[in-house]
This record gives C-alpha cells, sequence and structure tokens, in this order.
C-alpha cells in the first residue's frame, strides 16, 4: 500500500512516478523499498492514466437511509398478542382432543 501512496504523492505532487522517485519518498518516511515491487509498481502503473482511475474512484458512494429499530411493542398491543397466543394454543388442545375421541372408534 505504501507503494501506491509514493505514487500517488509524486503525481499529486507534479513530479514523474519513477522507480527513483517512489524509492526516495519511501526512503524519506523511513521504509526501505523492495526494488522488485517498485519495478512491478512502475510496469502496472505504465497503461494506467491516475488522473482519470482517480476520477472514478470519487464518485460518492450513497448508503442507503437507515432504518429505524423496531419499538417495543404499546402494552395493549402486546396483550392482544399474549391472548391470540392463549386462543390458538386452545383451539389446537381441542383438535388433539377431537383427534382421540375418533381414535377409539377403530380402536
Amino acid at each position: 500500500m505504501e507503494y501506491i501512496y509514493a505514487a500517488l504523492l509524486l503525481h499529486n505532487s507534479g513530479k514523474e512516478v519513477t522507480e527513483d522517485g517512489i524509492t526516495a519518498v519511501m526512503g524519506a518516511a523511513g521504509i526501505e523499498a523492495d526494488k522488485g515491487r517498485v519495478k512491478a509498481l512502475i510496469s502496472a502503473l505504465s497503461d494506467v492514466n491516475i488522473d482519470e482511475a482517480m476520477e472514478q474512484q470519487a464518485q460518492p458512494v450513497y448508503a442507503p437511509a437507515a432504518v429505524a429499530p423496531p419499538t417495543a411493542m404499546p402494552a395493549e398491543a402486546a396483550e392482544a398478542a399474549k391472548k391470540e397466543k392463549k386462543k390458538e394454543g386452545e383451539e389446537e388442545k381441542a383438535e388433539e382432543t377431537g383427534m382421540e375421541g375418533l381414535s377409539s372408534l377403530f380402536g
């Protein structure tokens, strides 16, 4: 990453992005540059228009609007939900009891 930053720093200051330039920038930052990585970066950047690439990356990214977390149910709604669950439980019990009676017919 520091190699790319060195290249961007050179480009931004209007200097040519060269092996010597990148090595000098990294040396000034106290980082020993690997000659192989510097050469690879120069080779990779040879066909790149840095201004155009930066312009494409500078496009704003719009994040989706934040959705408010659900709030707690009002007490009335919670009570109604509780009653509904109880009612469903009673209906299931009645159905099970009815099925037990049917099985005794075929028993």
